[in-house]
């Protein structure tokens, strides 16, 4: 397959992944809504803290399906399908393994810890244990389906994830309008029912994957070094994820701990904001993920370092053009969003989204040292970095910094980050540090300086009514954020791919 073809490939799986990202959010707000409704404030509660002390394992399965399609991707660029089904077998038997291991830890650890820590009404403990066990079974169900989940990513068949995907946010809808006319426990209906949703679209998703593709049909062997291999590299991908997770909770007690609740109120609003916004980056980077490791595998390493310098620019794009209008307009955006408003909700805001802007700039680095195998050193650069904020943090604190100075801190370290592992891949993989300086950051300043620039000029305009205000600035911001990544962020490359994808959408239509 040609890079045209590739390219191609990439802009149609994004796409698809942003229509199933928009659907998905819109039915479950929505779903969210009827759910609180139909099982009442108590019960919900209940659901929420019994489900997530299982739920607390799910971040084991990001960095399981990395792994996995990590090692499918590459045998695929080696073209080796003997390689690809042993990937595949391994990595399912292996997911089994550790399913029956979190079965004994859930039921045993967690049964404890649900009788006599968590604080349950007597009337609704019975309900709440039967939840726990339908979210056990739910979890296990979904760590069994990563390997088919990874293959369909690693196939870049994005558009039957994205169709499964709508299927069960639909089905989660129509199971709560079940709710409303049964009249056993619904409580405990709503487990049961949670957990035949996910039963039935991990069939699917076994069924597709054993016709569609070779190597999903799994043979019972046993390769002791590619185990080796897989909880390696998984096992250095959890090292960042749980010091992330770190970095989170850990700053999250400490404004806690020095200045109260109400400032975790105005965190929790940000980080809010936050996820939704880096959701557009993400989709993208899904899409892309794919290709340079194949790249990689090939030995193409031309294109896979121009594919993830286009990455890095148009991950960045994304998400500026829609984090400049948010910001210079939070505090109108925040009015209409939120009855009561927590203080310093704006302010860090602003803060969070420049720092996701940082991190977005050179996220998809991160995939060649994946492609490589070569996690260790990238891995622990990571994780020294999340672990740093909350250690910084709290020394800030106790010298009697404001609440927001964590958000700066967070700021410069992700900043020093990126050369940090810049020097990290130079070192492992002799990553061209000078190239992707100048065709990535470069850009990028250009970008973001000029359209700060006009967005801020065009807010000298005075118009009286504080909404029409608020809606052309921001129709001004996101114009000028476009017109100037198309003068100063697109090579000429870049420009002719957008101008054939846009005339090729014309004649079709």
């Amino acid at each position: 397959m040609s890079n045209a073809e590739n390219n191609r490939r990439i802009a149609k799986n994004t796409a698809l992944l942003y229509v199933r990202m928009f659907f998905i959010m819109a039915v479950t707000l929505y779903t969210s809504r009827v759910v609180l409704d139909v099982l009442g404030v108590e019960d919900f509660g209940i659901y929420n803290v019994v489900g997530g002390v299982v739920a607390m394992l799910s971040f084991l399965n990001s960095s399981l399906s990395t792994a996995t399609q990590r090692y499918m991707n590459y045998e695929m660029g080696k073209g080796n399908k003997d390689g690809l089904r042993k990937v595949f077998s391994m990595s399912f038997i292996s997911f089994c393994l550790l399913a029956v291991v979190a079965l004994l830890l859930a039921e045993s650890i967690g049964l404890w810890f649900l009788h006599y820590k968590l604080v349950i009404p007597a009337s609704r403990l019975d309900a709440a244990v039967w939840v726990f066990h339908f979210s056990v079974l739910t979890f296990l169900v979904n760590l069994v389906t990563v390997p088919y989940q990874a293959a369909i990513i690693a196939h870049e068949r994005m558009s039957i994830y994205a169709y499964l995907s709508v299927g069960e946010v639909v089905a989660k809808l129509a199971m709560v309008f079940v709710l409303e006319w049964v009249s056993v426990d619904k409580l405990w209906l709503y487990g049961l029912l949670m957990f035949l949703v996910t039963l039935a679209v991990s069939s699917s998703y076994r069924v597709y994957c054993a016709r569609l593709f070779e190597e999903c049909r799994v043979r019972w062997l046993w390769d002791k070094q590619l185990l080796k291999g897989l909880f390696s590299f998984s096992g250095w991908m959890l090292a960042g994820t749980i010091t992330s997770l770190v970095n989170v909770q850990g700053v999250n007690m400490l404004m806690n701990m020095f200045f109260g609740p109400l400032v975790n109120a105005s965190r929790a609003v940000a980080m809010q904001i936050y996820g939704a916004v880096n959701t557009f980056s993400a989709n993208f980077l899904t899409a892309t993920r794919p290709q340079i490791v194949k790249s990689y595998a090939q030995g193409d390493l031309h294109y896979m370092y121009r594919l993830v310098f286009s990455a890095s620019k148009f991950s960045f794009y994304l998400l500026f053009v829609l984090s400049l209008p948010i910001s210079l307009n939070i505090e109108w955006i925040l009015g209409v969003w939120l009855t009561e408003v927590p203080e310093g909700a704006a302010l860090f805001t602003r803060l969070v989204l420049v720092d996701l802007l940082i991190l977005a700039s050179y996220s998809p680095i991160a995939f060649i040292s994946q492609a490589s195998g070569k996690v260790r050193d990238y891995q622990l650069a990571i994780s020294l970095c999340f672990l740093a904020i909350p250690v910084l943090t709290w020394a800030a604190y106790r010298l009697g910094a404001p609440v927001h100075v964590t958000f700066v801190i967070a700021i410069a370290v992700d900043f020093i980050g990126l050369f940090v592992r810049l020097w990290v891949l130079r070192r492992i993989v002799s990553f061209p540090v000078c190239s992707y300086l100048r065709r990535v950051w470069f850009p990028v300043l250009a970008v973001s300086l000029s359209a700060v620039a006009l967005s801020l000029i065009g807010g000298l305009w005075t118009i009286p009514n504080p909404s029409l205000a608020a809606v052309v600035s921001i129709v001004w911001c996101v114009a000028v954020s476009m017109c100037s990544v198309w003068l100063f962020g697109l090579d000429s490359g870049e420009k002719s791919l957008i101008l054939q994808g846009v005339r090729k959408f014309i004649n079709h239509k």
